[in-house]
């Protein structure tokens, strides 16, 4: 079966965001990623804007696996999303 696409929306500065990379390479997981505090103008804004569609709160982590949004270092909701053993 293949793995859903995954891509975290994360602060460069943030533990938990940190511990959740790690988490998917820990797990073999492919992912994709952007540090929005890296990001200027329009480009961040976009990135925001898209944050907000998925979480209102736009807060970080914010994982879209799929069709599914975890907010925060939610492990057991990465494994279940992944169907992770």
């Amino acid at each position: 079966m293949a793995q859903p696409h995954v891509k975290m929306y994360t602060l460069s500065t943030c533990r938990h965001c940190k511990a959740a990379k790690q988490f998917l390479r820990d797990c073999g997981v492919d992912f994709d990623y952007t540090d929005v505090d890296q990001l200027d103008g329009a480009e961040r804004e976009a990135a925001l804007a898209e944050i907000r569609r998925h979480n209102p709160e736009c807060s970080f982590p914010t994982i879209l696996i799929g069709d599914q949004v975890i907010v925060g270092n939610d492990e057991a909701a990465i494994r279940k999303a992944l169907e992770l053993p």
